[in-house]
């Protein structure tokens, strides 16, 4: 029995060894390709110390567009296996043409590393290997999630393997080098990853990529995938969405649309979703459950997914688009639009969700309707709008305000020029004058640049206004400040008070008894909301009647005066959250 299972394992280990090989014959160029960067970056390893900034910029966008290349000489190598008309010179030509293209890319739209570079290069990459997921199966109609399920499998299958492979050679080298102090360099073990991760896994990976002609028919669904998706992750999104529907309710009761975090909390949950049901449309015909969860869950996520367009909406409302919000925004439309053909759609042809998701990464990051081009126009027309409402733009240009303006426009300008200056240029804003910069606001604005607190929005502290009044003393006995007894006790009177800011509890205790506890987080949440309510003291000053609390037992009479307090404003409940309290305290035992 040993023996057989000797020889299993030999041949599983020359069956790894003959896919590889086959891998090779198969995707020559892609892995070629791959094979090439691994060693270009162990070079540029090598030289970054003797690199000036400028060749070691040069080196590190030569590698990018070879990253590239990856992905484009697999979409490449797909075409020529889909189409039957043509020959080797043809798949040459395709290869030529792909490297004018990554040439072009280099010199035209890979200048720097700079926002718009990075996102354009992200969103070619994404097109890039949604392309290659579907290529295969153009024209055809049925089987096309267990193409991508045996894609999957031989993805997680090489993550395995590699992670394996490198673990044992790593320990490996640390044995010898512990024991033989061999000084094995740390840079080895990085070269050791690059080797397994950029030669042997796209070799094994692309070994298990079925044939473009490849017949799925009596293919048996994966058994761990089937349980994984039926009674772990279609229960959990179930319970998620229990969870964003009371939230909902709650929301429209309280009418307190939220901001930004909803969104996200939405969005990747609506997007594991799509790939749920994608997964389970094999076993619709033999599976009740997940039959059902097709059938509602769609038109269930619908209104959740309206809220997070709403959410969305006042967020844009307020700062106009960005970049961050438009792929919010356009993944949300593929998803909406993903789960109304999931709920009317009585037969399913799911490759166009691959295919309409690269079509919105590339338009992401191309032409009048990229996410580039939007947010510009929509920060444009943020400034406008201040400009006009300041009458500060007469025949398009910018006139000096000769007065004030309120200080939330002078941030919200700063705001927006920052945003040019940073992510594209000064010279996309309209009405600047020629060679602008930051520091020349006060000149062609009328003031400087105002800084906005990345934490305004949320963030709150209150003073105490000392001014012209002091505070009464009489009939107590004992006064202390709140940093006298933080996280330590005080004795007095053979009583013990002690003050824990990580709760705000204050207790007075004698002999393990309490003569008198209170919670100050209670006090200046409703000192902060009787000052927002009858504010005629300043913003953020307090008066001293409103912060002062008087509390008493048949024990104990203590009198606090809240000195100051902050903390942040929760985006979803709408709720303060305190962050620290500061005080006086007076005592008087009975």
């Amino acid at each position: 029995m040993k023996g057989d299972e000797k020889m299993s394992f030999v041949n599983r280990i020359k069956n790894v060894f003959k896919s590889i090989k086959n891998s090779y014959k198969r995707f020559p160029m892609t892995i070629g390709i791959s094979t090439a960067l691994v060693i270009m970056l162990i070079t540029l390893y090598e030289k970054r110390p003797y690199l000036t900034a400028g060749s070691r910029t040069i080196f590190e966008r030569v590698n990018m567009i070879v990253a590239l290349g990856i992905p484009l000489s697999l979409c490449i190598k797909l075409i020529y296996e889909k189409s039957h008309k043509l020959n080797k010179i043809h798949e040459i030509l395709l290869y030529i043409f792909g490297g004018v293209i990554l040439l072009l890319y280099y010199f035209f739209l890979l200048k720097d590393f700079q926002m718009v570079s990075m996102v354009r290069y992200i969103g070619v990459s994404i097109f890039l290997y949604l392309a290659f997921s579907y290529i295969p199966w153009l024209g055809r109609k049925e089987d096309f999630e267990f193409y991508i399920i045996k894609v999957f499998s031989s993805f997680f299958l090489t993550v395995i393997y590699s992670f394996v492979l490198y673990l044992g050679i790593s320990a490996i080298l640390f044995t010898i080098d512990q024991l033989f102090n061999a000084n094995i360099l740390g840079k080895y073990y990085y070269y050791i990853f690059l080797i397994v991760a950029g030669i042997f896994a796209p070799s094994l990976f692309l070994a298990r990529i079925p044939e473009v002609e490849e017949d799925f028919h009596g293919y048996v669904y994966p058994k761990s995938l089937k349980t994984l998706l039926l009674y772990i992750v279609m229960p959990l999104i179930t319970v998620y969405s229990t969870i964003l529907y009371v939230y909902f309710i709650k929301i429209i009761i309280t009418r307190n649309w939220p901001q930004g975090l909803v969104s996200h909390l939405v969005l990747w949950y609506s997007v594991i979703s799509v790939a749920v049901i994608f997964f389970i449309n094999p076993i619709l015909d033999e599976n009740r459950w997940a039959n059902r969860f097709k059938t509602w869950f769609p038109k269930l996520i619908i209104p959740i997914l309206i809220m997070m367009f709403i959410s969305m909406g006042i967020r844009i409302r307020e700062y106009g688009i960005t970049e961050n919000r438009y792929f919010v925004v356009a993944l949300g439309l593929w998803v909406f639009g993903i789960m109304l053909y999931f709920a009317f759609s009585k037969k399913l042809n799911n490759i166009i969700i691959p295919i309409f998701l690269s079509i919105i990464a590339i338009n992401s990051v191309f032409g009048p309707l990229s996410s580039f081009a939007i947010s510009k126009s929509s920060q444009n027309k943020r400034l406008e709008s201040i400009l006009v409402k300041n009458s500060m733009l007469k025949d398009n240009k910018i006139i000096k305000v000769s007065g004030d303006i309120p200080i939330d426009d002078k941030m919200e300008t700063g705001m927006i020029l920052k945003y040019f200056e940073n992510n594209h240029s000064l010279e996309d804003v309209k009405y600047l004058p020629k060679d602008f910069r930051i520091g020349d606001m006060e000149t062609v604005f009328g003031f400087p640049y105002v800084e906005k607190n990345p934490y305004q929005d949320n963030h709150f502290f209150y003073n105490l206004d000392y001014t012209g009044k002091a505070f009464e003393i009489t009939g107590y006995d004992y006064f202390l400040e709140s940093y006298s007894i933080m996280g330590k006790t005080v004795n007095f009177d053979d009583a013990d008070i002690s003050y824990d800011g990580n709760n705000f509890e204050f207790r007075i205790m004698e002999k393990d008894s309490d003569l008198y506890k209170a919670n100050l987080k209670e006090y200046v949440v409703d000192i902060m909301k009787k000052h927002e309510k009858d504010n005629t003291h300043g913003k953020n000053l307090l008066d001293l009647d409103k912060a002062t609390i008087i509390d008493e037992n048949d024990k104990v009479k203590v009198k606090f005066v809240i000195t100051n307090f902050g903390g942040r404003t929760n985006t979803i409940s709408n709720e303060p959250i305190i962050e620290n309290i500061d005080y006086y305290v007076l005592i008087k035992i009975k």
